[in-house]
């Protein structure tokens, strides 16, 4: 870890304690009351025991919800918090730049929906992609966006603290991307040392298990048997698809007689979506089992052995 990296997460780590004595002495001075982004005392809809007007909504996803949903939510005791990171970069000729992002829009649903107890925190697309300038990396493909690795710490640092003021008592963070698992698993680590485990603050690495996917899917009639060396496989390219097919470009790789990758077609619609339905629930299973682990633990668990 670069000298760098250590003196931010230092800063980040003291600033978070400094945010919360902040944060508290503001609650105190409006007397905990203002909500909504407006004062109690003009509109009864922005004091903290206002009912909610409305029925709760059908989604996992924080961005979704109003402040009351939230609210009401974690009264209901929805109160483990999944925060995903994605990525933007270059994928082959056939997938957008937010591939990462696609994955997660689908997986962190069904995660948090088989937990039952969990919400999903917006997908931090803004991550470690290699060097800025000079470019290294995926940095040297139009369309990518990196951070420096002390930035995405920080504000990984910053989302688990602001979700912890709101009384979220289990913090979860999970990446698609590799270059994300280093980061996720410092914050997690530097955060459960500084409140002691309260909350539960884990990086759940067996998120990122794209090999054990692959290997599951193989019995399932998903093989790579003509590998065509791009960054693109049929396991990725189906998670893609399940959230929007228009994302692997689906429909013009069918008129091209292109709807496959490494010797697996995508062509058969119906097919298809029942792999990409089974790459979600076996991914979302492994996953949910892996945070009830790390919650028993609490925190995030010893890292996994390096595979051959």
């Amino acid at each position: 870890m670069t000298m760098f990296v250590k003196s931010t997460m230092k800063k980040a780590a003291l600033l978070a304690i400094a945010l919360a004595g902040a944060t508290s002495t503001i609650q105190a001075q409006a007397g905990g009351r203002n909500m909504g982004g407006g004062d109690c005392a003009q509109n009864a809809y922005n004091c903290a025991d206002a009912p909610n007007p409305l029925p709760a909504p059908n989604t996992v996803w924080l961005e979704e919800m109003t402040w009351m949903d939230v609210r009401d939510a974690l009264k209901a005791g929805k109160t483990t918090v999944i925060i995903p990171t994605g990525g933007m970069e270059p994928n082959g000729p056939w997938l957008v730049t937010g591939k990462h992002n696609y994955v997660l829009q689908a997986n962190c649903d069904a995660i948090a929906r088989k937990l039952g107890n969990a919400l999903c925190a917006p997908i931090v697309k803004f991550v470690p992609e290699g060097g800025i300038d000079p470019a290294t990396g995926h940095m040297g493909s139009p369309g990518t966006i990196s951070t420096r690795e002390g930035t995405f710490r920080a504000l990984l640092a910053d989302i688990v603290h602001s979700l912890k003021m709101h009384g979220f008592q289990r913090i979860i963070l999970i990446g698609d991307s590799g270059g994300n698992q280093g980061g996720q698993r410092a914050v997690a680590d530097s955060l459960t040392a500084i409140w002691k485990g309260a909350p539960i603050v884990a990086h759940v690495q067996e998120y990122y298990d794209y090999a054990g996917v692959k290997k599951h899917m193989e019995s399932r009639g998903v093989h790579e048997n003509a590998p065509e060396n791009l960054h693109d496989d049929p396991v990725i390219s189906l998670n893609m698809m399940i959230t929007d097919p228009k994302s692997i470009r689906l429909d013009e790789r069918v008129k091209l007689g292109k709807a496959g990758i490494n010797g697996t077609s995508l062509a058969d619609r119906a097919k298809s979506t029942a792999w990409a339905r089974e790459i979600v629930e076996y991914r979302a299973a492994t996953t949910v089992e892996a945070i009830k682990r790390a919650i028993a633990n609490k925190g995030t668990l010893p890292a996994a052995p390096a595979r051959d």
